[in-house]
């Protein structure tokens, strides 16, 4: 079979004709990483390195599994000094997901069909540099040439969200919008912690001096959010909080952390225990999605932590997550009330996310196999499990999850070809009809997400 063929990902007939079925659909993408000032700024990108590579740790990280010097990779050699080291290591990695997505975009987006390796490199770097200098490469023609039909960036409660609002109006209508992303007001056990209550605090000229007045800063910030069309919320789960603190637990804890004293584990669930219960609250009052990351410890080789910082390639999957019995006592709070999308890291949870969202009905929903798992293997494991134990026609779609525009097509094309596959096995198994497969298919690839996240 010849490589990424109109076949590619799709074993049957029929699994082709469903895919044609979702190929040109727009793109809905709930859960990403986007610069929304690179996209608002709307300028020429400077070369291939900085499109595929310069802000990807997927591709980081296969780099440095192959031996490559870190000055080839986040170091201060120039940028096709990089590319062509990425050339030279691209046909060891094949097999893996980088090799597939970064193949996708050079044949959707430059029309290069060309393999890339040492002796391709030079000649794919000249083409796309070339193109690069063309309006049709700046990030909005970008995404309007993948489809994108609006997408949600991830951000800070002391963002401004002025770069939301300038790409939005130079599009016309809502395009890109923020999500609010509350992680750093609750890890009071960082030495940052402090500076950013302080900068959080003159961001909505407050005296942040309790955690009521830390309570009141963040729901202002919330409210603001939604005023940009915010429609979800996300969370960085390394444990699950059962909401069950007290105000006067946090309080104590609040105190500890401002005055600089050392916070410890128990501290710190506790302190987000109690914020987190009225996160959801917020969420539920406004229809948003709350987004549970679960399963992830972040910054694992101090190398890479201490030279260059958090994510940049140094996370891994954690199996020992505590999740049913607090899961199920947080949804309780919220029963019937609440949006929520779960997202799987670990392999080894989707069983019990997948039973927990069974039992709490059609407002809490599997999102796409995540991260480490968003790979052809990963995604299929997980939609045949969801069709056998939870439901695929509430399943919440998929997400982008990029720190780069590039990927948007390529991430989603691959998801559907997969999807469509998963799909077409079970009509070809005479387990699903192939008018009901169509409408699954269209529902997971767009209508579903479009209309759960209500944009």
């Amino acid at each position: 079979m010849q490589f990424m063929n109109e076949k590619y990902l799709l074993s049957s007939e029929t699994a082709l004709s469903l895919y044609s079925k979702v190929k040109t659909l727009p793109i809905i993408d709930p859960h990403n990483h986007a610069d929304v000032a690179e996209i608002a700024k709307n300028a020429c990108y400077s070369d291939p390195w900085q499109v595929f590579a310069a802000t990807d740790h997927y591709v980081w990280e296969v780099m440095r599994k192959r031996g490559v010097k870190e000055e080839f990779i986040t170091g201060k050699v120039s940028p096709k000094e990089k590319w062509m080291e990425l050339a030279r290591i691209f046909p060891e990695i094949v097999g893996n997901p980088c090799y597939e997505w970064i193949h996708l975009d050079l044949k959707r987006r430059f029309g290069i069909e060309e393999n890339l390796s040492s002796a391709t490199g030079e000649a794919i770097w000249d083409k796309v540099a070339e193109a690069l200098k063309k309006d049709a490469y700046r990030p909005l023609d970008l995404l309007k040439a993948m489809n994108v039909e609006t997408f949600c960036s991830t951000d800070d409660p002391v963002d401004t969200l002025e770069n939301h609002a300038k790409v939005n109006a130079a599009v016309g209508k809502t395009y890109v919008r923020p999500t609010w992303r509350p992680d750093k007001a609750t890890r009071i056990w960082q030495k940052t912690w402090k500076n950013y209550i302080e900068a959080l605090g003159k961001r909505w000229n407050t005296e942040i001096d309790s955690v009521a007045k830390l309570l009141e800063v963040l729901k202002k910030s919330h409210d603001f959010f939604a005023e940009y069309g915010c429609r979800a919320s996300d969370h960085d789960t390394p444990f699950i909080c059962p909401g069950e603190a007290t105000e006067v637990q946090a309080e104590v804890i609040f105190k500890k952390g401002l005055s600089g004293a050392e916070v410890s584990k128990a501290d710190y669930q506790v302190f987000c225990d109690y914020l987190t219960l009225h996160f959801a609250q917020w969420d539920a009052e406004k229809n948003w999605v709350y987004q549970m990351h679960i399963g992830v410890r972040r910054d694992v080789r101090d190398f890479i932590y201490r030279t260059i910082g958090p994510d940049a390639g140094g996370d891994v999957s954690d199996h020992n997550v505590d999740i049913v019995i607090p899961l199920c006592k947080f949804l309780n709070h919220f029963d019937d009330r609440l949006k929520m999308v779960l997202y799987c890291l670990e392999p080894g949870h989707q069983a019990s996310l997948a039973t927990i969202a069974r039992a709490f009905g059609e407002k809490v929903r599997l999102g796409s196999a995540w991260w480490l798992c968003d790979t052809p293997i990963g995604m299929k494991r997980q939609l045949e499990y969801i069709g056998s134990v939870d439901l695929l026609w509430d399943f919440a779609g998929m997400v982008s999850d990029s720190r780069k525009i590039l990927s948007y097509a390529s991430r989603f094309e691959m998801f559907r070809r997969v999807a469509a596959n998963v799909i077409g096995e079970a009509v070809e198994l005479g387990q699903i009809p192939y008018t009901l497969a169509e409408k699954l298919l269209v529902r997971m690839c767009y209508d579903g997400p479009k209309e759960f996240y209500n944009v």
